[in-house]
């Protein structure tokens, strides 16, 4: 690679790495954010929700931004919007302003992320230079999702849980500040229709945003209140509009005629899932460690670490092996361990051995969900133009945040239920969080279950050795 390149190369990785590390190093610091800012077990995974949400329902607007506005603006906006939050997300005093500056670092996180991939995508030669840059930013990322757990702990332990938030401030200014030398303007696409789709953005980001508020106050008020169900209804009703209206826009955020591939469809639902049981692991398993074993944060933190490795391993052989064996193949090997993972984790109690009950779920489970995600990036731009293969990548990506903030919603109101049900009838506070843990993550696995049934509808490809980089990198 062109030496001069590597400082652009450099900018762009690190700015994905604090996307990417935000949502696992929040995780390690749910239990002690959950007393300081007085929020519910129910309540908590907002912290995790309002970040995914914002960040997946508007990731495709900030794609079409970068392309009309011009890609190093877009990015600049993002990463400014990115930290200020996080500041202010770090000096929250109460639940409502935490989870207002964690949907604004969702947010900033949609418009900087795709353009940074746009940067890299024109910055870096087709080709050899092109898979190298690839490789470097999809590698930190996934290192920050790793590393994100332990720094997470390591920041809870050592000051308090807000430094996971004034952690991003001093590397965005950093960013800021070198931008205007090492990334180059890139040219506002000027053939294009100047039209935003900023209608079809807050119809689907809203009607979100509902469906899940209604699945959480579900457990406190009841499936049949009136505020549950108002929310629910319209939160759909939201979403069926969003449909219409894509259906009759002049420059659609989701082009639904892209929905006519099979493949893309599958892979969308099967990303979704894949979503789901991830981040409802992740943060049923964060609290179980601190509020039922006792764990500290950072030793919380050691324990995920075996499974981000883990993931590490499982992408780089899923790069290597899926030519060989095919996509629907690996695809089917990854389901069968996710949930196998999650089952194992499902057994286990507060006072068993981690190595003999914990470890072995998560390196399952870490190996499997990526060999679920390399074949489903795959598969999904299968039977697209090349033209607009972004837009597919952006949908695809969006199905995974989505599909995580939905998934955890239900798999948390599910296991409160559970925890308070057995509180009623006489279980230890411990005991009862146990019993949470174990439905929980039951529900999780049910999940995982669900979508093996999907991959017997994706077709079994054997892509070249550039779609496998690309789709590791985006996995």
């Amino acid at each position: 690679m062109r030496r001069n390149l590597w400082p652009a190369l450099v900018v762009l990785a690190l700015a994905q790495f604090i996307v990417v590390l935000d949502v696992t190093i929040v995780n390690v610091a749910l239990p002690s954010i959950q007393p300081d800012l007085h929020f519910s077990v129910a309540g908590l995974q907002w912290v995790i929700s309002a970040y995914t949400l914002l960040f997946g329902g508007f990731l495709l607007l900030g794609g079409r931004a970068s392309d009309l506005l011009g890609a190093r603006r877009i990015f600049l906006i993002g990463l400014v919007l990115f930290g200020g939050t996080s500041l202010v997300a770090g000096l929250a005093g109460d639940s409502g302003v935490l989870i207002a500056a964690r949907a604004g670092q969702g947010l900033g996180a949609a418009m900087l992320s795709p353009a940074a991939l746009a940067i890299l995508t024109v910055t870096f030669a087709h080709g050899k230079e092109r898979n190298i840059a690839m490789g470097v930013w999809g590698g930190l990322a996934g290192l920050g999702g790793t590393l994100g757990v332990v720094a997470g702990g390591l920041l809870v332990d050592a000051l308090s849980w807000r430094w996971v938030f004034f952690v991003n401030v001093p590397v965005v200014i950093g960013l800021v500040a070198v931008i205007p030398a090492v990334l180059h303007r890139v040219r506002p696409d000027r053939e294009q229709s100047r039209v935003f789709d900023l209608p079809g953005a807050a119809l689907s980001t809203a009607g979100l945003l509902l469906v899940v508020f209604g699945v959480v106050r579900a457990e406190s008020d009841g499936w049949s209140s009136a505020q549950v169900a108002g929310s629910l209804v319209a939160g759909v009703v939201l979403l069926i509009a969003f449909v219409a209206w894509e259906a009759r826009s002049q420059a659609p955020l989701v082009p639904l005629r892209l929905f006519r591939s099979r493949a893309l469809s599958v892979s969308s639902i099967s990303l979704a899932l894949n979503g789901a049981a991830f981040l409802s692991m992740f943060f049923q398993t964060a609290i179980f460690l601190q509020q039922a074993r006792g764990d500290s944060p950072l030793k919380a933190g050691l324990h995920f670490l075996p499974m981000g490795i883990a993931a590490i391993v499982g992408a780089v052989v899923a790069s290597n092996l899926v030519a060989k064996i095919g996509t629907r193949t690996m695809q089917l090997i990854g389901t069968i361990l996710s949930a196998a993972g999650l089952f194992l984790l499902a057994q286990v109690d507060a006072q068993g051995s981690y190595a003999g009950g914990i470890l072995p779920g998560l390196v399952i489970f870490g190996f499997g969900i990526i060999w679920v995600g390399v074949p489903a990036q795959i598969a999904a731009v299968a039977d697209v133009v090349h033209h607009e293969a972004g837009a597919v990548s952006g949908v695809v990506n969006a199905a995974f945040q989505v599909g995580g903030a939905l998934g955890l919603a239900v798999v948390t109101t599910l296991s409160v239920s559970h925890l308070n049900d057995a509180v009623t009838h006489g279980a230890s506070q411990q005991a009862a969080s146990v019993a949470g843990f174990h439905r929980g993550l039951l529900v999780a696995g049910i999940l995982a279950v669900v979508n093996l049934a999907t991959v017997f509808f994706s077709p079994q490809l054997t892509p070249s050795a550039e779609e496998v980089a690309a789709a590791s990198a985006a996995a």
